[in-house]
Protein backbone atom coordinates (compact mmCIF):
# COMPACT_ATOMS: atom_id res chain seq x y z
CA UNK A 1 0.00 0.00 0.00
CA UNK A 2 1.44 3.69 -0.95
CA UNK A 3 2.35 5.97 1.85
CA UNK A 4 1.00 9.49 1.69
CA UNK A 5 2.57 13.09 2.63
CA UNK A 6 0.90 16.34 3.00
CA UNK A 7 3.39 19.03 1.49
CA UNK A 8 2.77 22.56 1.95
CA UNK A 9 4.16 25.82 0.17
CA UNK A 10 3.87 29.43 2.24
CA UNK A 11 4.19 31.63 -0.49
CA UNK A 12 3.69 35.78 0.38
CA UNK A 13 0.54 35.79 -2.01
CA UNK A 14 -0.89 31.98 -1.73
CA UNK A 15 -0.62 28.89 0.48
CA UNK A 16 -0.27 25.89 -1.67
CA UNK A 17 -0.77 22.13 -0.32
CA UNK A 18 -0.67 18.91 -2.11
CA UNK A 19 -1.45 15.35 -0.95
CA UNK A 20 1.59 13.11 -1.97
CA UNK A 21 1.74 9.26 -2.63
CA UNK A 22 5.52 7.88 -2.18
CA UNK A 23 4.76 6.07 -5.52
CA UNK A 24 2.17 8.13 -7.67
CA UNK A 25 3.79 11.56 -7.00
CA UNK A 26 1.14 14.28 -6.68
CA UNK A 27 -2.69 13.53 -5.77
CA UNK A 28 -4.52 16.28 -4.79
CA UNK A 29 -3.42 20.23 -4.68
CA UNK A 30 -5.47 22.83 -2.84
CA UNK A 31 -4.47 26.52 -2.31
CA UNK A 32 -6.04 29.68 -0.61
CA UNK A 33 -4.67 33.02 0.10
CA UNK A 34 -1.76 33.74 2.36
CA UNK A 35 -3.35 37.01 3.81
CA UNK A 36 -0.38 38.06 5.20
CA UNK A 37 -1.43 41.45 6.40
CA UNK A 38 -3.51 39.51 9.18
CA UNK A 39 -0.25 37.92 10.47
CA UNK A 40 1.23 34.80 11.67
CA UNK A 41 -2.09 33.55 14.02
CA UNK A 42 -4.46 34.36 10.83
CA UNK A 43 -1.96 32.50 8.47
CA UNK A 44 -1.09 29.76 10.67
CA UNK A 45 -4.87 29.10 10.78
CA UNK A 46 -5.11 28.75 6.82
CA UNK A 47 -2.27 26.22 6.37
CA UNK A 48 -4.66 24.20 9.10
CA UNK A 49 -7.60 24.24 6.70
CA UNK A 50 -5.36 22.82 4.17
CA UNK A 51 -3.72 20.30 5.58
CA UNK A 52 -6.71 19.02 7.44
CA UNK A 53 -8.53 19.06 4.17
CA UNK A 54 -5.92 16.44 2.49
CA UNK A 55 -5.79 14.18 5.61
CA UNK A 56 -9.08 13.68 5.36
CA UNK A 57 -8.51 12.78 1.50
CA UNK A 58 -6.15 9.96 2.16
CA UNK A 59 -6.96 6.51 2.96
CA UNK A 60 -7.50 6.48 7.61
CA UNK A 61 -4.01 6.86 8.94
CA UNK A 62 -2.35 6.69 5.67
CA UNK A 63 -0.19 10.31 6.30
CA UNK A 64 2.77 9.63 7.46
CA UNK A 65 3.90 13.62 7.95
CA UNK A 66 3.76 17.21 6.91
CA UNK A 67 6.17 18.90 4.89
CA UNK A 68 6.35 22.61 5.15
CA UNK A 69 8.10 25.31 3.20
CA UNK A 70 8.31 28.30 4.73
CA UNK A 71 9.89 31.86 3.62
CA UNK A 72 12.43 33.33 5.88
CA UNK A 73 14.57 31.46 8.33
CA UNK A 74 14.25 28.66 9.92
CA UNK A 75 15.90 26.70 12.95
CA UNK A 76 18.09 23.90 13.00
CA UNK A 77 15.40 21.34 14.35
CA UNK A 78 13.31 21.90 11.67
CA UNK A 79 10.15 23.39 13.68
CA UNK A 80 10.80 27.29 13.39
CA UNK A 81 10.09 30.10 11.22
CA UNK A 82 11.78 33.65 11.92
CA UNK A 83 11.17 36.74 10.14
CA UNK A 84 9.67 35.61 7.37
CA UNK A 85 9.82 38.66 4.82
CA UNK A 86 6.50 38.90 3.31
CA UNK A 87 4.50 38.05 6.36
CA UNK A 88 3.31 41.02 8.22
CA UNK A 89 4.35 40.71 12.18
CA UNK A 90 6.00 37.79 12.14
CA UNK A 91 8.80 37.25 14.25
CA UNK A 92 9.50 33.72 15.27
CA UNK A 93 7.13 30.99 15.64
CA UNK A 94 7.32 27.07 16.52
CA UNK A 95 5.23 25.97 13.08
CA UNK A 96 5.35 22.45 14.34
CA UNK A 97 4.19 22.89 17.83
CA UNK A 98 1.23 25.61 16.42
CA UNK A 99 0.21 22.74 13.69
CA UNK A 100 -0.08 19.83 15.75
CA UNK A 101 -1.45 21.60 18.48
CA UNK A 102 -4.46 22.74 16.17
CA UNK A 103 -4.17 19.82 14.01
CA UNK A 104 -5.20 18.17 17.76
CA UNK A 105 -2.70 15.22 16.66
CA UNK A 106 1.55 14.31 17.00
CA UNK A 107 1.18 13.75 13.16
CA UNK A 108 5.35 14.74 12.35
CA UNK A 109 6.00 17.86 10.70
CA UNK A 110 8.74 18.99 9.39
CA UNK A 111 9.12 22.57 8.57
CA UNK A 112 12.23 24.27 5.81
CA UNK A 113 12.98 27.06 3.95
CA UNK A 114 10.86 27.15 1.21
CA UNK A 115 13.57 27.57 -1.33
CA UNK A 116 15.70 24.75 0.05
CA UNK A 117 12.42 22.44 -0.16
CA UNK A 118 12.15 23.65 -4.09
CA UNK A 119 15.36 22.40 -4.23
CA UNK A 120 14.73 19.00 -2.69
CA UNK A 121 12.28 18.22 -4.88
CA UNK A 122 13.98 19.60 -7.90
CA UNK A 123 16.78 17.13 -7.15
CA UNK A 124 13.95 14.37 -6.85
CA UNK A 125 11.79 14.71 -9.87
CA UNK A 126 13.24 17.79 -11.73
CA UNK A 127 15.92 19.64 -13.80
CA UNK A 128 18.65 19.14 -10.61
CA UNK A 129 18.04 15.67 -10.44
CA UNK A 130 21.16 15.28 -13.01
CA UNK A 131 23.47 16.69 -10.67
CA UNK A 132 24.55 16.17 -7.24
CA UNK A 133 25.08 20.30 -6.17
CA UNK A 134 23.51 22.91 -7.42
CA UNK A 135 22.26 26.35 -6.79
CA UNK A 136 18.39 26.69 -6.61
CA UNK A 137 16.92 30.40 -7.10
CA UNK A 138 12.77 30.57 -6.76
CA UNK A 139 11.11 33.79 -8.29
CA UNK A 140 8.09 34.54 -6.97
CA UNK A 141 7.08 37.26 -4.38
CA UNK A 142 10.04 37.31 -3.22
CA UNK A 143 13.44 35.78 -4.24
CA UNK A 144 14.45 32.66 -2.57
CA UNK A 145 17.83 30.71 -3.19
CA UNK A 146 18.79 27.19 -1.76
CA UNK A 147 21.81 25.07 -2.11
CA UNK A 148 22.05 21.41 -2.59
CA UNK A 149 25.96 19.89 -2.14
CA UNK A 150 26.92 16.74 -2.94
CA UNK A 151 23.21 15.77 -2.47
CA UNK A 152 22.58 17.12 0.72
CA UNK A 153 20.84 20.33 1.31
CA UNK A 154 23.42 22.78 2.80
CA UNK A 155 22.26 24.80 5.86
CA UNK A 156 24.90 26.48 7.05
CA UNK A 157 25.76 27.34 11.15
CA UNK A 158 21.93 27.45 12.71
CA UNK A 159 19.41 26.19 9.29
CA UNK A 160 19.56 29.83 7.39
CA UNK A 161 21.74 29.76 4.50
CA UNK A 162 21.42 30.29 1.29
CA UNK A 163 19.29 33.60 1.39
CA UNK A 164 20.61 34.42 -2.13
CA UNK A 165 17.63 37.06 -2.46
CA UNK A 166 19.15 38.87 0.35
CA UNK A 167 22.57 39.62 -1.53
CA UNK A 168 23.60 42.90 -2.54
CA UNK A 169 23.90 44.15 -5.75
CA UNK A 170 24.04 47.58 -5.03
CA UNK A 171 24.78 49.10 -2.04
CA UNK A 172 23.03 52.19 -2.90
CA UNK A 173 19.72 49.89 -4.59
CA UNK A 174 16.08 49.54 -3.27
CA UNK A 175 15.46 48.10 -0.18
CA UNK A 176 13.99 44.64 0.26
CA UNK A 177 11.35 44.44 2.63
CA UNK A 178 13.90 43.03 4.90
CA UNK A 179 15.82 46.19 4.91
CA UNK A 180 18.32 45.15 3.16
CA UNK A 181 19.64 47.83 0.57
CA UNK A 182 20.55 46.71 -2.86
CA UNK A 183 19.50 43.32 -2.23
CA UNK A 184 18.05 41.00 -5.19
CA UNK A 185 14.79 40.64 -3.93
CA UNK A 186 14.38 44.51 -4.47
CA UNK A 187 14.66 43.98 -8.02
CA UNK A 188 13.24 41.26 -8.81
CA UNK A 189 10.45 40.55 -5.86
CA UNK A 190 7.53 40.39 -7.72
CA UNK A 191 6.17 43.44 -6.47
CA UNK A 192 9.46 45.42 -7.50
CA UNK A 193 9.87 44.50 -10.67
CA UNK A 194 6.53 45.18 -11.58
CA UNK A 195 6.81 48.72 -10.01
CA UNK A 196 10.20 49.36 -12.14
CA UNK A 197 8.02 48.54 -14.91
CA UNK A 198 5.52 51.04 -14.03
CA UNK A 199 7.78 53.20 -13.57
CA UNK A 200 9.35 52.91 -16.90
CA UNK A 201 6.37 52.42 -19.45
CA UNK A 202 5.87 56.23 -19.65
CA UNK A 203 8.15 55.98 -22.29
CA UNK A 204 6.62 53.39 -24.33
CA UNK A 205 3.25 55.20 -24.82
CA UNK A 206 2.22 52.59 -27.95
CA UNK A 207 3.30 49.29 -25.25
CA UNK A 208 1.09 45.95 -25.93
CA UNK A 209 0.91 45.97 -21.62
CA UNK A 210 -1.30 48.96 -21.97
CA UNK A 211 -3.71 47.04 -23.93
CA UNK A 212 -3.37 43.96 -21.89
CA UNK A 213 -4.26 45.89 -18.61
CA UNK A 214 -7.04 47.72 -20.51
CA UNK A 215 -5.19 50.84 -19.13
CA UNK A 216 -4.75 50.14 -15.49
CA UNK A 217 -1.40 49.97 -14.98
CA UNK A 218 -1.64 48.31 -11.51
CA UNK A 219 -2.82 45.16 -12.46
CA UNK A 220 0.70 44.76 -14.18
CA UNK A 221 2.57 41.71 -13.30
CA UNK A 222 5.28 39.86 -14.40
CA UNK A 223 3.14 37.41 -16.16
CA UNK A 224 1.66 40.54 -18.45
CA UNK A 225 5.38 41.15 -18.79
CA UNK A 226 5.99 37.69 -20.06
CA UNK A 227 2.34 37.93 -22.91
CA UNK A 228 3.47 40.79 -24.12
CA UNK A 229 7.22 39.81 -25.24
CA UNK A 230 5.20 36.74 -26.56
CA UNK A 231 4.18 39.16 -29.25
CA UNK A 232 7.08 41.07 -29.63
CA UNK A 233 6.82 44.02 -27.11
CA UNK A 234 10.27 45.90 -27.31
CA UNK A 235 9.32 47.52 -23.77
CA UNK A 236 8.46 43.85 -22.04
CA UNK A 237 11.45 42.36 -23.75
CA UNK A 238 13.68 45.13 -22.16
CA UNK A 239 12.18 44.93 -18.72
CA UNK A 240 12.73 41.01 -18.33
CA UNK A 241 16.08 41.56 -19.80
CA UNK A 242 16.82 44.16 -16.98
CA UNK A 243 16.03 41.45 -14.67
CA UNK A 244 18.01 38.82 -16.11
CA UNK A 245 20.79 41.35 -16.11
CA UNK A 246 20.66 41.72 -12.56
CA UNK A 247 19.99 37.91 -11.79
CA UNK A 248 23.07 37.22 -13.87
CA UNK A 249 24.79 39.44 -11.44
CA UNK A 250 24.06 37.93 -8.66
CA UNK A 251 24.54 34.63 -9.39
CA UNK A 252 27.96 35.23 -10.65
CA UNK A 253 28.91 36.46 -6.91
CA UNK A 254 27.32 33.23 -5.68
CA UNK A 255 28.93 31.12 -8.14
CA UNK A 256 32.62 33.17 -6.97
CA UNK A 257 31.57 32.01 -3.41
CA UNK A 258 30.49 28.56 -3.38
CA UNK A 259 32.35 27.29 -6.75
CA UNK A 260 28.90 25.36 -7.83
CA UNK A 261 28.52 26.07 -11.47
CA UNK A 262 25.04 24.68 -12.12
CA UNK A 263 22.14 26.87 -11.06
CA UNK A 264 18.14 26.00 -11.26
CA UNK A 265 15.82 28.91 -11.25
CA UNK A 266 12.31 28.17 -10.73
CA UNK A 267 9.49 30.05 -9.06
CA UNK A 268 6.17 32.05 -11.02
CA UNK A 269 8.30 34.63 -12.24
CA UNK A 270 11.09 31.75 -14.19
CA UNK A 271 7.64 31.74 -16.35
CA UNK A 272 8.91 34.03 -18.41
CA UNK A 273 11.98 31.65 -19.57
CA UNK A 274 14.51 32.73 -21.67
CA UNK A 275 13.68 35.91 -21.60
CA UNK A 276 14.71 36.43 -18.26
CA UNK A 277 17.28 33.51 -18.05
CA UNK A 278 18.97 33.87 -21.83
CA UNK A 279 20.26 37.52 -20.31
CA UNK A 280 21.07 35.73 -16.93
CA UNK A 281 23.35 33.20 -19.01
CA UNK A 282 24.98 35.95 -21.05
CA UNK A 283 25.98 38.19 -18.22
CA UNK A 284 27.02 35.78 -15.80
CA UNK A 285 30.83 34.66 -17.15
CA UNK A 286 31.44 38.55 -16.44
CA UNK A 287 30.78 38.40 -13.27
CA UNK A 288 32.47 35.00 -12.21
CA UNK A 289 36.23 34.67 -11.60
CA UNK A 290 37.99 33.35 -14.67
CA UNK A 291 38.98 29.88 -12.94
CA UNK A 292 35.55 29.11 -12.29
CA UNK A 293 33.73 29.88 -15.51
CA UNK A 294 33.78 26.35 -16.93
CA UNK A 295 30.61 24.63 -17.49
CA UNK A 296 28.23 26.85 -16.34
CA UNK A 297 25.04 26.45 -16.52
CA UNK A 298 21.16 28.03 -15.81
CA UNK A 299 18.16 25.80 -16.06
CA UNK A 300 14.53 26.72 -15.38
CA UNK A 301 12.65 24.00 -13.08
CA UNK A 302 9.94 23.27 -15.34
CA UNK A 303 8.00 21.35 -12.47
CA UNK A 304 6.98 25.03 -11.53
CA UNK A 305 4.85 25.21 -7.68
CA UNK A 306 5.04 21.25 -8.10
CA UNK A 307 8.78 20.97 -7.66
CA UNK A 308 7.96 22.53 -4.17
CA UNK A 309 5.06 20.52 -2.88
CA UNK A 310 7.12 17.42 -3.72
CA UNK A 311 9.93 18.67 -1.40
CA UNK A 312 8.32 19.53 1.21
CA UNK A 313 6.53 15.91 1.10
CA UNK A 314 9.88 14.00 0.70
CA UNK A 315 10.49 16.07 4.03
CA UNK A 316 7.97 14.34 5.19
CA UNK A 317 9.00 10.67 4.02
CA UNK A 318 12.32 10.42 4.54
CA UNK A 319 12.26 12.58 7.73
CA UNK A 320 14.19 15.65 8.94
CA UNK A 321 17.48 13.97 8.04
CA UNK A 322 16.32 14.05 4.15
CA UNK A 323 19.07 14.14 1.41
CA UNK A 324 19.07 13.22 -2.35
CA UNK A 325 21.04 10.45 -1.89
CA UNK A 326 18.35 8.41 -0.45
CA UNK A 327 16.32 8.96 -3.80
Amino acid sequence: MSSYAVGVDIGGTNLKAALVAREDGLLEQTQRPTEARQGPEHVTSQITGLVADLIDLAPSDAVMGVGIGAPGAVNWERTTVSHPPNIDDWESVNLRASLQSRLGRSLPIIVENDANVAALGSAFHGAGRHVDSFIMVTLGTGVGGGIIYQNKIFRGSTGGAGEIGHMTVDYEGPFANTGVGGAIEGYLGQRFLTRHARDRIVNYPDSTVRDLVEGDLDQMSPRTLYDAATQGDEFAQAMLAWAGHKLGCVLGSAVNLLDIRTIVVGGGVSAAGDYILDPARDVLPRFVTPGLRDDLQIHREDLGNEASLLGAARLAFEGKDAQVGTR
